[in-house]
């Protein structure tokens, strides 16, 4: 139990910096969503999905092979830094010299002519994100869990700042016909919702410059030699990364493509930033993966040798998924209150995609913690199978059924991706890698928390009567769930 008490205390630690940090970024969403209409709000969705691509092409799955090779094959843990670090160095550097030569004809094939300034932005914010993860990887290899944590919140931090001194200050005096020295050096109303692309680039840069002295530290010469087995190690990892983006990001991209024919470039801007702003009301539960995510993965190496390692696993599992289940009834049932995340009433008819994406996300979660078994069995082969298999189903669920169902299509493509991703590797881990999970308590934990919230659609009281009864349910799903979640 102490093993997990350490384990929940990193989570706890990386959660103050992924969950606080995005969730204090995801206030932003109302700001943004108070000053940009739908179709506005649209392009900052679309823009940071293919961000979500471009970070994953970037790391190649280095990220994961540095936490393997400084944990196996006595490694000089100084050279398997270096040797990561340098090889995304110049990656990173040949891929923002390529976009600095193409810019424009990226910007015309983005359906943006006018700003190709977008192109360039983003090629250093994700240039500078992407060199950012090795040092972040060291500071948790190392387990610097609140270094990681500060540097992560003042990212965080300057990017809320700059956020709202644009938007929030300077485009409302503006707007008001008033102004003063700081509108007109800073401010250009023409910008529009390059201010979020901006601060983003202001906030990236303020990270990276707080993590070069854990690039210097103890900097020695890279290895060629180290650095090929480092690659067919992560090759397979970069795969399943691109093929999970395509599971999270893609139906963002399809939506803009598919319904510009059908509903004009103006409606279908509106359904991207309704759907986009919608799906952020599902992050809780996102955030608390990320959190475990970032805890998890050197916590499952460092004991992988370790006796009664696997029953420890399975132990975590069952702790994690009592966690998300409750999260899921909590939104579910205090959602009147959760859409004023999202301020705005245009946005609102897009709430009904939040039930199927936390669901989704459970799963996600559930595949995530299961993903022990290909990384430490080093079949990360069956990880990018994986991967593919579920960007397969997203990209012909989405293809088929957008046109007609629009962005319901892509909340339950969504579901139907998780779902069968985390049944297959449940099966294949099963095969290569058994873990005894408590797949009884685990389906109990997600069964009783939608049984629950449906108690709350029946019964459907309204006012205080229905917080008291959101309050009474959640207790009765800690009752019920947390007896058998304590025998592990």
């Amino acid at each position: 139990m102490s093993i997990l008490r350490k384990l929940a205390g990193q989570t706890a630690i990386y959660g103050l910096s992924s969950i606080l940090g995005r969730f204090l970024n995801y206030l932003l969403v109302p700001l943004h969503t108070a000053v940009f209409l739908p179709s506005q709000y649209g392009v900052i969705t679309e823009m940071y999905a293919y961000v979500a691509f471009l970070i994953i092409l970037l790391t190649y799955g280095m990220e994961t092979a540095y936490f393997r090779f400084s944990t196996t094959g006595g490694h000089d843990l100084r050279t398997v830094f270096s040797t990561t670090l340098t090889s995304l160095t110049v990656t990173t550097a040949l891929f923002i010299l390529w976009a600095m030569a193409f810019a424009q004809p990226v910007a015309d094939w983005l359906l943006y002519p006018d700003n190709r300034e977008y192109v360039l932005w983003f090629a250093i914010i994700i240039g500078l994100d992407a060199v950012s993860s090795i040092p972040l990887a060291r500071l948790r290899q190392e387990n610097r869990a609140k270094t990681f944590a500060a540097i992560n919140i003042a990212n965080v931090v300057v990017n809320i700042a700059l956020n709202v001194f644009f938007l929030g200050y300077c485009l409302p005096l503006v707007s008001g016909g008033g102004g003063n020295w700081l509108t007109d050096t800073f401010y250009d109303p023409g910008t529009g919702v390059g201010y979020v692309f901006i601060a983003n680039l202001i906030a990236s840069g303020v990270k990276f410059l707080l993590l070069a002295p854990t690039m210097l530290r103890g900097f020695v010469p890279p290895s060629l030699a180290l650095l090929r087995p480092m690659l067919v190690y992560a090759l397979p990892l970069l795969i399943a990364g691109l093929a999970g983006m395509v599971n999270e990001t893609i139906d963002r991209i399809l939506l803009k493509r598919l319904l510009i024919p059908e509903l004009g470039e103006l409606a279908t801007m509106e359904q991207v930033g309704i759907y986009g702003a919608c799906y952020k009301i599902s992050i809780l539960i996102t955030l608390m993966i990320q959190a475990f995510r970032y805890a998890a993965e050197p916590f499952f190496f460092s004991q992988e040798k370790e006796e009664g390692s696997r029953q420890l696993y399975a132990k975590v599992m069952t702790w994690f998924v009592w966690v998300l289940a409750g999260t899921f009834l909590g939104v579910m049932l205090y959602i009147d209150l959760f859409r004023y995340l999202v301020p705005n009433p245009a946005y609102w008819e897009g709430l009904r995609v939040v039930p199927i994406l936390l669901l989704a996300n459970i799963f996600l979660g559930i595949y995530y913690n299961q993903s022990v078994w290909y990384k430490l069995s080093g079949r990360t082969g069956y990880g990018a199978a994986l991967a593919v298999m579920g960007a397969l189903i997203t990209l012909a669920v989405n293809l088929a059924f957008i046109p007609t169902y629009g962005y319901m299509a892509s909340a339950y493509a969504t579901l139907a991706c998780y779902a069968t991703m985390m049944a297959v590797s449940h099966v294949l881990g099963q095969r290569y890698y058994p873990v005894p999970y408590r797949i009884g308590k685990i389906s109990f934990f997600i069964i009783t928390a939608m049984v629950l919230w449906a108690v709350s659609l029946v019964v459907d009281l309204h006012g205080p009567w229905h917080w008291a009864l959101a309050g009474v349910l959640l207790m009765a799903y800690g009752g019920v769930t947390g007896l058998l979640v304590r025998k592990g």
